[in-house]
């Protein structure tokens, strides 16, 4: 990294942020005692932060003017700035396509193909095809879950089986997606591109994918074949979410994509009549206000993080993991349990990265963990805790389609696909297959760059460009 100016450790630095998370999750937890529907996502976030931003204010040594001007530092950081406007335009993006029919084309493809005794195998690969594409596993259980309730029904599968598959497949989806808030966090706290991060998590997810498949091929077989069900849809609704794949994949600048994306969604909306100019604009206003609580959240932590670290916080904290860090590897560890408990603690993989967004970049560089490797993990274990917590959105949003006929506890030990993710992000820190990228282009990191960049910056800068 950049030479930084040395910095003493303090504990007393992390109070503002343990200020925090006691507050987002201590008015959770009040507010389930008191039998409150989704009791941590009703204090909203941005407030939280802010009571952490406004302990820092009395705590860090400094003028008002001084602590204000290292605050605003953090806020205006270039990656939370670009951050930002990425979450605005995966916004709109996913609102537009909501609205011209996109979604309900691309499920309601899926249920007429698919034979109907792989119809559990078909709402797993159906759930992971819409998070990929939409970046959101909330958005899919919304649309996939009502569906797939009826379908369990009619066919007399297993219901928490079914539920579990929706589950496992938007949790695959919100982690490979490359529009997804976990993704464009991850990548933006640990400097790497989305396409990098994409090619790692893909190997991760691979082999659990596919072992899921074989499972759900084995016990989800439905006790009633139906027959098959033509269902109404569009196959030029579903080509946005194509375009944005691929060309994103292909590593094309992420803001020319997704806006792309936003206005060939909006000309098919408008040549099926699904959109005018003004119902386009209008929903792409939603989708920028549909991202306003992780708009804040990601600037106010910014310029807390920056008071934390101007402090000495994040030095202390790294001081106490180094006790439990010698290598690379326990390096790798080390950065999953950080985002793990945290996820645990605020029940949002997206809050849980951006808080330690900063601890792992740092991590990263004194231990030579590559950052594309960390922004995988810290995406990977942070979307395979939030399949799991009883209390997340996901969960809470999915059971609630069951009508109190299905618990969490139900459904956690079927998620099946969440668990073998987590063995082979494990099994990939002491065998490195998910790795083929970070070996054939390693990371330099004197530049904070890999070397096929770095010599492509050299061959620029030798030409005067």
């Amino acid at each position: 990294m950049k030479k930084e100016e040395k910095v003493k450790p303090s504990f007393k630095a992390l109070i503002p942020f343990l200020i925090f998370i006691a507050v987002y999750l201590g008015s959770g937890i009040i507010l389930q005692a008191q039998g409150v529907e989704m009791a941590f996502y009703q204090f909203p976030a941005p407030v939280a932060v802010s009571c952490g931003v406004l302990a820092a204010f009395f705590l860090i040594k400094g003028s008002i003017d001084e602590k204000f001007d290292i605050f605003v530092r953090g806020c205006g950081n270039s990656n939370i700035i670009i951050m930002c406007i990425i979450y605005l335009l995966a916004g709109a993006f996913a609102s537009v396509c909501q609205q011209m029919g996109g979604v309900d084309s691309t499920v309601n493809l899926g249920l007429t193909y698919i034979p109907s005794q792989f119809i559990v195998i078909g709402i797993f690969l159906i759930s992971s095809f819409i998070s990929t594409a939409t970046g959101t596993s909330v958005g899919c259980i919304a649309a996939i879950g009502p569906i797939a309730v009826a379908v369990a029904e009619k066919t007399g599968a297993s219901l928490p089986l079914v539920m579990a598959c929706v589950l496992g497949g938007a949790m695959l989806g919100d982690n490979l997606s490359i529009i997804s808030d976990t993704t464009i966090a991850s990548t933006r706290t640990q400097g790497c591109d989305m396409k990098d991060k994409f090619k790692i998590n893909f190997y991760l997810t691979l082999v659990p994918a596919i072992i899921t498949i074989i499972l759900l091929f084995i016990f989800g077989r439905p006790e009633v074949i139906t027959t098959m069900q033509a269902y109404d849809f569009n196959l030029v609704k579903v080509l946005p979410y194509l375009f944005v794949l691929v060309l994103a994949v292909c590593g094309m600048n992420v803001f020319l994509v997704l806006t792309g994306g936003i206005f060939l969604a909006g000309a098919i909306g408008m040549y099926y009549g699904d959109l005018t100019i003004l119902t386009f604009v209008k929903s792409i206003y939603t989708g920028f206000t549909n991202m306003t609580d992780i708009f804040l959240l990601s600037l106010l932590t910014g310029g807390l993080a920056e008071m934390v670290t101007h402090a000495g916080g994040i030095e202390a904290l790294l001081v106490a993991v180094q006790k439990f860090i010698k290598d690379r590897k326990s390096a790798e560890i080390g950065i999953g349990i950080l985002v793990a408990l945290t996820d645990i603690a605020v029940a949002n993989n997206t809050v849980a990265i951006i808080i330690n967004g900063p601890v792992a970049k740092k991590i990263c560089y004194r231990y030579k963990v590559d950052p594309r490797r960390s922004a995988a993990i810290l995406s990977t274990v942070s979307s395979i805790l939030q399949g799991f917590l009883p209390y997340g959105a996901q969960m809470l949003i999915l059971t609630s389609f069951t009508n109190g006929k299905v618990s969490p506890m139900q459904i956690m030990p079927l998620v099946w696909f969440c668990q073998l993710l987590l063995i082979s992000t494990l099994l990939s820190t002491f065998i490195p297959f998910a790795n083929k990228l970070i070996v054939r282009d390693p990371w330099n990191f004197s530049r904070e760059m890999p070397d096929s960049k770095v010599k492509l910056s050299d061959i620029e800068n030798s030409q005067g460009v």
